[in-house]
């Protein structure tokens, strides 16, 4: 490849810009003694194109709705990022670069959204970036439908990803794109930085498959530039896609990795270890770079700052349009206004359900009631299944699904593509203006455990439905029978799982979900019918509360605590029990994360902790349980996997029978008692 080729009077100075980005990767990185040059190297004319032409964004508003949105998929080359949020006059102070990868920094070793200005989604595991970045473009479609009209086009802007080798090796970018080319999501454009480079050798050790026909099989419009530095071909290439609306656009572009750097550059040293002093001076030297460290030249800087102005004129321009909105269409404006704000509707949760002490219903049958009166006042909820709508019973009645070109339904058919649906939700869920809910199976939850961890990284409110929660689900067997998994989401950092034992826990728990901020809720839903409980209201948010007290004064004998439907075994071995003079408790433990952010005082009123005799009851692993059973209590879980039976056969196989409860209580008073 040749320096870069543009033609005109600013070609030296869009080089130096080029080159500016190159020069601060290699002095953050020298000084760091850490991190990944090679990628920003090599991309350096593709972050530049993007922020310094192609995209139309404000650096003193990071925050502006119709901003086009940047994901670079590629985290692992954050310094490209870091390098263009400080360049273009976003709040990243020349200090913080000088601190990348340090403790405190705004610059930490991947991109965090939230935590650095202009970073608009977490990236690093490879595949989530793109993935995600689909997500932001439905969004941008949906809103588009739902609240523009002619004359006011008041949502319009692109999602802009920069993705490398390794991001299309991983599945998820494959479901996720085959996902947006249905879809035919046309302001989504990628430029696919071919650099033919991963950590162990070449790519062709193992990609060799034409990723530009694998893309148009996919229904995307496809361009390639055979250099990355030629600034005219990328711009052309970037200003073809944009004109292109009715598909997403992927740009291959090859590149060097490492580029400059004359003995690194096109070899895996590059990718993830510094280029050391000598290497790090002969490639500043090969690329003309004669400035001092973590320092830009004047004139580089005020062409990279133009950005600033453009950005504010823009978002003047967007702002007058919106005011010419308002006055035409007042209520959508305020609508729009409200949604985008992530406020709920006065009143969102005044028509949900309540139950009949004595029935019996499925919990998953009482969500689809719950989801069903939530919908009817909370139009911005947006989601759907991954093909298991008819089970997880997701479908919002009345509601049309988002089709290809026609993006103003609430249903979304993700198809059997778990992993990219978890990540487009992410994606939903950051760009603002819609609350996003998916479902599955419980078991399932494997397939889309890293979108839903970045979901809890990120804090973002989506909202997870798993069903057919415990091996009762019966004859799928246990390749369908979920075991470790409730316990594999509470492992998660800032996860909430809800596990309610009826209906009415049920419909609390939606409620509670939806004021629920800062992170994703996981519902855990019975596909078996569950008798319905006296609730009391706002017991859910609580987390756990007494259900039932034994009858007579002083302090109960034994607690039985359960989640789901093993809270009603509790209840008629508390009868069982009683016959037998035994004062037990039932307590019912929807939410153990809910309940650990309740005071002491209160987890105390609830889990006395003089009271030593305990069982705990759970169709699930015993792992964490211990924290409630105590020195003396019995734990009920299940050990190994499940069998293929008539769910309440595989139950009572299991021990989850209130016969088996009643006799692991009188195992716990007899312990504690000799105690």
């Amino acid at each position: 490849m040749t320096e870069a080729t543009v033609q005109g009077t600013d070609a030296a100075l869009e080089r130096r810009a080029v080159n500016a980005i190159r020069a601060l990767t290699i002095d953050a990185t020298q000084a760091a003694g850490d991190g990944h040059p090679g990628m920003p190297l090599g991309a350096a004319p593709l972050g530049y194109v993007l922020y310094r032409h192609a995209m139309v964004h404000n650096p003193h508003d990071p925050s502006w709705p119709d901003r086009d949105r940047y994901v670079q998929s590629a985290g692992h080359g954050s310094m490209l990022q870091y390098s263009l949020l400080h360049l273009t006059g976003y709040d990243l102070p020349m200090a913080e670069l000088e601190r990348y990868r340090q403790w405190g920094s705004k610059t930490p070793g991947h991109p965090e959204v939230g935590h650095t200005v202009g970073v608009e989604t977490t990236t690093g595991p490879l595949g989530q970036g793109i993935s995600t970045a689909v997500g932001m473009a439905l969004a941008e479609a949906h809103l588009a439908a739902r609240f523009n009209r002619p004359g006011h086009e008041v949502i319009d802007h692109h999602t802009y990803v920069i993705a490398s080798d390794g991001d299309l090796m991983e599945g998820v970018s494959s479901e996720a794109s085959s996902f947006a080319g249905h879809l035919g999501l046309g302001k989504l454009i990628v430029l696919y930085d071919d650099n033919d480079i991963s950590i162990d050798g070449s790519t062709d050790i193992t990609f060799t498959e034409d990723v530009s026909a694998r893309y148009r099989a996919y229904g995307w419009h496809v361009q390639s530039v055979e250099d990355a530095n030629d600034l005219e071909a990328l711009r052309a290439a970037v200003d073809a896609a944009r004109s292109e609306r009715g598909r997403p656009s992927l740009i291959r572009v090859r590149s060097i990795i490492g580029y400059g750097a004359p003995h690194k550059q096109g070899t895996p040293k590059v990718h993830g270890s510094i280029l050391g002093d000598e290497e790090a001076a002969a490639a500043k030297r090969n690329l003309g770079i004669d400035w001092p460290a973590f320092t830009v030249p004047d004139d580089v800087l005020a062409h990279y700052r133009e950005a600033v102005e453009r950005g504010a004129h823009a978002q003047q321009a967007w702002e007058e349009r919106m005011a010419a909105y308002r006055q035409a269409h007042p209520e959508l404006a305020a609508e729009l206004q409200r949604t985008l704000a992530g406020d709920l509707p006065e009143g969102f949760d005044a028509e949900l359900p309540s139950f009949e002490p004595g029935g019996q219903l499925a919990t998953r049958k009482a969500s689809q009631q719950a989801l069903n009166a939530l919908a009817s006042r909370v139009p911005e909820l947006l989601g759907g299944s991954a093909d298991l709508a008819g089970s997880n019973l997701t479908d919002i009645d009345g509601a049309a699904a988002i089709a290809t070109g026609d993006f103003g339904g609430r249903i979304v058919h993700f198809g059997i593509r778990e992993h990219a649906m978890a990540a487009i939700a992410n994606g939903l869920a950051l760009h603002g203006g819609v609350r996003p809910f998916v479902a599955t199976f419980l078991v399932f939850s494997d397939y889309l455990r890293p979108a839903l961890r970045l979901s809890a990284l990120m804090g973002q409110d989506v909202l997870y439905v798993f069903t057919h929660d415990s091996i009762a689900l019966g004859g799928d067997g246990p390749t369908h029978q979920p075991v470790a998994h409730l316990m594999a989401l509470r492992a998660i950092p800032n996860v909430t799982v809800i596990r309610p034992a009826d209906a009415n826990e049920t419909a609390q728990a939606w409620s509670v979900a939806l004021r629920h901020r800062g992170g994703p809720v996981a519902f855990a839903l019975t596909r078996q019918n569950v008798p319905t409980l006296p609730v009391p209201e706002g017991s859910v948010a609580r987390g756990g509360y007494v259900l039932s007290e034994p009858d007579g004064d002083g302090p109960p004998d034994v607690l039985l605590l359960a989640t789901g439907s093993e809270v009603s075994l509790c209840l008629e071995a508390q009868r069982t029990l009683a016959d037998e003079g035994v004062r037990a408790r039932v307590v019912s433990l929807p939410s153990w994360e809910l309940f650990e952010m309740q005071d002491e005082a209160y987890r105390h009123r609830v889990v006395p902790p003089e009271v030593r005799a305990r069982v705990t009851v759970e169709a699930g692993a015993r792992l964490g349980w211990e924290r409630f059973a105590g020195d003396d209590g019995e734990i009920l879980a299940v050990e190994g996997f499940g069998r293929s039976a008539p769910g309440a056969q595989v139950m009572e196989a299991y021990g989850f029978t209130a016969d088996h409860v009643v006799r692991a209580a009188r195992a716990s008073l007899a312990r504690a008692r000799r105690d």
